[in-house]
């Protein structure tokens, strides 16, 4: 093992044990998963690692700390401990003592070294001695020969330029920027380092910041996937999942796919979950689609701080073409610029909701905390209780704006739930219930969720249902934690959700329901943070970059999102992505309006009737649009559909006239 290689281990097995201690938590039935750790101060390698994890901003995955059962990561820490204890013995290479095992520690210049060297010499390559004293019996040998030296060498540089693109990539969010990033990125790759053709290959496939070349891509992937790289396998299979640059072929997808799930990617974890829950080129299987599914699931809610993740933007092209903006709840720049008048103008309730956009981002603002702070600030300087409760939140929470403080979230929590705010007792229940800044107290906590509750704070309502689940501070009761994990899942909490999967899913409070869990579990894996992704395509095909908005919808789609299903339909259908071929177009459409039908959506349904009365990707066959009109009319009332249905009766098309 070269320096190196020991370096990697004990790295590795630190954050592995950092990531266990999460698992505890996420992989047990109890439900507190997503708080529980959460709450407790994070350990220092803990919040690296999320950093490391939310840095890595396109593909999200970890590498290891993904294998989910416990057992798993029990062998790995076990495999790595044994690595560290039986580190081998080196054995001189050339020098004066060609052969003779290193001897640590060596004295050199009046330092001890427990490690080979490169000091006090010119060309970096490592070496020992094979005596305690260096100086007294100039025994000395090399610890690698010149080629591992050179290879070694260069790993060490393609990673310093790997890390000086990443920087740059993660500091800037000009576009400029990141161009100059990618070069950075790309002469990495060129030098074979791993995650540097990573970040290159995808950037490829979805023309991020570089021209869009599938050709390329697949050429990384390729070689990526013969390294073993999860990340390729999974793109590789998605390649032969969508026919991108390869001929189709369902068969090998799913073998990528599993692969790249195997070695924890979350995103392959996510597909096969989905296409277990379909049946798309495996058996159906609910079974399977849960142990996928709750894996990722398990991920993402142990990734969302308090304020509930990011919000998913769910913009369909199809509404978008007939209403531009009113459908995608985007928020148009002169809007937002009138918020912004009101703001300065001192309109409170502004000030609170242009805080609160700033805090999460969405709907066409960037998250910025500096400037929902300062909002805030305004609005609870002007006496507004919401923002004082806010306030409280970013305290709690901490970033890089606002410092961690327990006591000034206390304060400010304190000021809200006097003025009766329901933000502000959730806040405060928090305090007694994790002991911030104030002696734990199960019955305070208790009485201040109740009260946040009972006015629909999902926070309040969230935190009610655990101490029932986890029966801290009353006598557990899993009909009342069902109640309000329900009431906070209505508005739309992930945690909630999250929760009630859990529950579902071992049968605790209710009859257990795969089919249920894995419903609830699907829609916690979509708040993912991969759902960006969704913006980005979205802004792709708004600046006419088709090709490269189909690509990234073909992947949110293969990851069971309905919208991206019906949005790269939509693209393939009004012949706008040149990508894919002329002949293929309608069939590949066709395969995805299916797979969003079968997900309820109604558009989609009639398309499917469309496509098989016109004969579009299919032979024509008035049987089965008939089918399909009648599904969207009866199912959905859909008016579309019973027009069509009454044109065919009519007519006598694919039923008696």
């Amino acid at each position: 093992l070269d320096e190196e290689g020991n370096q990697d281990e004990s790295l590795e097995s630190k954050t592995l044990s950092a990531e266990d201690q999460v698992k505890d938590h996420s992989t047990g039935t109890r439900v507190v998963a997503g708080q529980i750790f959460l709450e407790s101060g994070k350990s220092e390698s803990q919040s690296e690692d999320e950093e490391d994890f939310h840095s890595q901003d396109e593909e999200k995955e970890s590498s290891l700390e993904e294998l989910n059962s416990l057992e798993m990561s029990n062998l790995l820490n076990k495999d790595l401990e044994e690595v560290e204890i039986k580190s081998p013995v080196l054995t001189a290479i050339g020098g004066t003592a060609d052969g003779e095992p290193c001897h640590f520690p060596f004295l050199f210049m009046e330092k001890e070294y427990a490690e080979c060297t490169a000091d006090g010499r010119e060309d970096g390559r490592l070496w020992c001695a094979t005596t305690y004293d260096y100086k007294k019996d100039q025994k000395w040998g090399f610890c690698e020969t010149e080629e591992q030296s050179n290879k070694r060498r260069q790993m060490q540089e393609a990673e310093d330029v790997y890390q000086t693109g990443m920087k740059i990539l993660n500091e800037s969010s000009k576009k400029a920027q990141k161009k100059e990033a990618y070069r950075y990125l790309l002469k990495a790759a060129d030098m074979n380092h791993t995650k540097a053709m990573e970040k290159v290959s995808y950037a490829l496939l979805f023309g991020d910041y570089l021209k869009q070349n599938i050709q390329s891509s697949k050429e990384l992937f390729e070689k990526l996937t013969e390294e073993g790289s999860p990340k390729g396998q999974m793109a590789l299979g998605f390649l032969y999942a969508s026919g991108l640059g390869v001929n189709s072929s369902q068969a090998k997808a799913l073998v990528y796919y599993t692969f790249g799930a195997l070695g924890g990617n979350l995103i392959a974890h996510m597909i096969l979950g989905y296409r277990y829950w379909a049946g798309i080129g495996v058996l159906q299987s609910c079974e399977s689609a849960l142990t996928h599914y709750r894996l990722v699931a398990n991920h993402v809610a142990s990734d969302i701080s308090l304020t509930g993740g990011t919000v998913v933007q769910r913009i369909r092209l199809a509404d978008e073409v007939e209403n531009p903006g009113m459908a995608s709840g985007m928020l148009e720049e002169d809007l937002i610029q009138y918020y912004q008048f009101l703001a300065e103008k001192g309109d409170v309730q502004a000030q609170v909701g242009l805080g609160q956009l700033h805090l999460h981002g969405g709907r066409g603002v960037e998250q910025n905390h500096q400037r929902a702070f300062e909002y805030f600030n305004q609005a609870a300087n002007a006496g507004n209780s919401h923002a004082m409760a806010f306030l409280g939140k970013m305290y709690s929470e901490g970033s890089d704006v606002v410092p961690q403080s327990n006591e000034t979230a206390l304060q400010y929590f304190k000021k809200a739930a006097d003025m009766g705010n329901p933000v502000g007792q959730s806040g405060l229940g928090m305090a007694y219930l994790y002991g911030r800044g104030v002696p734990v107290n199960y019955e305070l906590a208790l009485k201040y969720f109740q009260k946040a509750a009972e006015q629909g704070w999902v926070d309040g309502q969230l935190q009610l249902g655990s101490m029932y689940y986890n029966g801290i501070g009353v006598k557990r009761d899993y009909k009342q934690a069902l109640k309000y994990f329900n009431l906070a899942s209505q508005g739309g909490h992930i945690l909630a959700f999250y929760n009630l999967a859990q529950m579902h899913a071992t049968g605790t409070g209710v009859m257990r329901s795969c089919h249920t869990a894995v419903e609830l579990f699907k829609n916690v894996c979509e708040r993912g943070r991969w759902s960006e992704r969704l913006m980005t395509a979205y802004n792709s095909y708004k600046v006419g970059d088709s090709n490269s908005a189909v690509v990234q919808y073909l992947l949110l789609a293969e990851q069971g999102y309905e919208v991206a299903q019906s949005n790269a339909a939509f693209i393939l259908d009004q012949k706008e992505a040149s990508i894919v071929g002329e002949n293929e177009t309608y069939p590949r459409a066709l395969l995805h309006w299916n797979r969003a039908a079968s997900q309820g959506y109604t558009v989609a349904r009639i398309k499917l009737g469309d496509y098989h009365f016109y004969g579009f990707g299919t032979d024509v066959d008035y049987e089965t649009a008939f089918i399909h009109y009648r599904l969207a009319s009866e199912q959905q009332h859909s008016a579309q559909a019973m027009f069509n249905l009454g044109y065919m009766h009519e007519k006598g098309l694919g039923i008696k006239q």
